[in-house]
């Protein structure tokens, strides 16, 4: 017979779902900052450049194309929410049992570590790919003729004129962009959940005090990684031919943009991130107290 799972060592397949649905609706609701967040990464410099801010972005855009203009590239960020969820807390999870004391205790530097694998795993697996697919969509939109129908055509004719690493550029960028993400969120929330409980591993955390931290962990991130998200955008664009790698595409940002450049779309990207781990940590933490109760044992 197998044991009921102790604490933080179960399946988290019902939390894949209910992380997946809860990412799924939450990116509905703030698609459009993430939709603005790109345009401005992607808006190189020029005499003058595309865009004057986050409000003319979303202005040029319904005139030209309409409020559903606003929510190209949705569908991949969509189709990706479930096994994004899934990777990354799975990850994590198998990571954290191993690296857990013998009170079970994670303490805040094993907890960047862990995120750092999960955040390193969901950039390969799940995240390349479909961060490739929007960021194409997004600059699709805003070129002359847009050559994507929808997303089936759209990934297919990536995969058709590019083959797989068509959907795989950047991927570098994204890997070191996700694996700080997630080092950064978990390293927070794993020092605020310490702090919060002191002495006491037992104590409940409210959820609402759980989505505080998880707000406060996603504003570190953002302010700690946006110049890699800039340069993963970039390696990922329709114009993503004129950078050599990694490196060159960031140096050539610095030569002709200058450093300002790494940090645009910062305040869309803020806004939606801050909402997104938090809601997700709320869930993951409150599937974590229902599953504990389910195979808690005598």
């Amino acid at each position: 017979m197998i044991d009921p799972p102790n604490d933080h060592t179960f399946s988290v397949s019902p939390f894949h779902s209910l992380g997946g649905i809860a990412g799924g609706i939450e990116i509905c609701i703030t698609f459009p900052t993430e939709y603005v967040k790109t345009q401005l990464q992607l808006d190189e410099k020029a005499n003058p450049p595309r865009y004057k801010g986050i409000v003319d972005c979303v202005k040029q855009t319904v005139d030209g194309h309409g409020v559903r203009g606003l929510y190209r590239g949705l569908s991949s960020l969509l189709y990706g929410s479930i096994p994004k969820a899934a990777v990354r807390f799975g990850v994590f999870e198998f990571l954290s049992n191993k690296m857990r004391d013998e009170s079970g205790k994670l303490d805040s530097t094993r907890g960047l570590l862990c995120g750092l694998g999960a955040g390193v795993a969901e950039a390969v697996v799940v995240v390349c790919p479909m961060e490739t697919v929007k960021v194409k969509f997004i600059h699709d939109q805003s070129s002359a003729n847009p050559k994507y129908r929808g997303f089936f055509h759209g990934v297919r004719e990536i995969v058709r004129t590019e083959g797989l690493r068509g959907t795989y550029q950047g991927l570098t960028a994204t890997v070191l962009k996700q694996g700080s993400n997630q080092a950064i969120r978990f390293y927070v929330m794993t020092s605020l959940r310490n702090w919060y409980k002191g002495e006491d591993p037992n104590k409940a955390i409210n959820p609402l005090v759980t989505g505080a931290f998880g707000a406060f962990a996603g504003a570190v991130s953002v302010f700690g990684n946006t110049p890699l998200d800039v340069i993963k955008t970039r390696m990922q664009g329709l114009e993503a031919h004129k950078y050599k790698s990694t490196l060159d595409c960031a140096v050539k940002i610095m030569k002709h943009e200058g450093p300002k450049a790494f940090y645009k779309g910062t305040v869309p990207r803020l806004g939606r991130v801050c909402m997104d781990v938090a809601i997700v940590f709320i869930i993951y933490e409150e599937v974590v107290k229902v599953l504990n109760k389910v195979w808690k044992t005598d």
